[in-house]
């Protein structure tokens, strides 16, 4: 099961990917209600692909990197959509691409150095599940109404959360590289 792309969780990845540009389109046309609908199917597809992939038992290699790629990718495009239609700060933007980027170079340095890359942790899950709960509670926001002001409280509560814990999970990610450098390496000559 493991090298098999046409998986059932693999499709919904896929389908989950194809979902990008489409939300982007509408962020992007100012869609705000088309594009929160496809944010809220992304979110229930996220989840009903794990789910699945644990029923029936469809875990491949190709899921283990396509589910986070899609995670991301709907995280970047929405936070650069938003950021670039100030509905959110500028800031908030920053801080997100900083951990993808500490998180990005050490991968590559444990991959160069030979090292087993790290297995997702949990608070990640969790930071993205947050993330995928802020940002559409941020674009209702933006829309205004009677619900604008709930929304926007329980956006940037689960907002300011998720950014904590994706730091956080950034740490373990990252933690390898250093613990590598501490430890002894039996194929370096001794010095003289």
């Amino acid at each position: 099961m493991a090298g098999r792309v046409w998986t059932v969780p693999n499709v919904i990845s896929f389908a989950r990917l194809g979902l990008v540009p489409v939300f982007a389109w509408l962020l992007w046309r100012e869609a705000d209600v088309a594009a929160i609908g496809v944010l809220a199917i992304s979110g229930l597809t996220d989840w009903l692909d794990g789910a699945l992939a644990r029923r029936l038992g469809q875990y491949s290699q190709l899921g283990r990197i396509l589910d986070p790629a899609a995670d991301r990718a709907f995280i970047a495009v929405t936070v650069i959509g938003m950021a670039w239609r100030s509905i959110i700060p500028w800031w908030l933007l920053a801080v997100l691409l900083a951990r993808e980027a500490a998180v990005g170079i050490a991968l590559i340095v444990l991959r160069r150095r030979g090292q087993p890359l790290p297995q997702v942790v949990f608070v990640g899950k969790v930071a993205t599940l947050g993330l995928m709960y802020a940002l559409p509670m941020l674009l209702l926001a933006s829309l205004g109404g009677w619900y604008g002001n709930l929304a926007w409280i329980v956006g940037w509560a689960f907002a300011i959360w998720s950014v904590g814990l994706y730091w956080v999970s950034a740490i373990a990610y990252i933690r390898p590289v250093f613990a590598h450098d501490a430890a002894p390496n039996p194929h370096r000559e001794a010095s003289p």
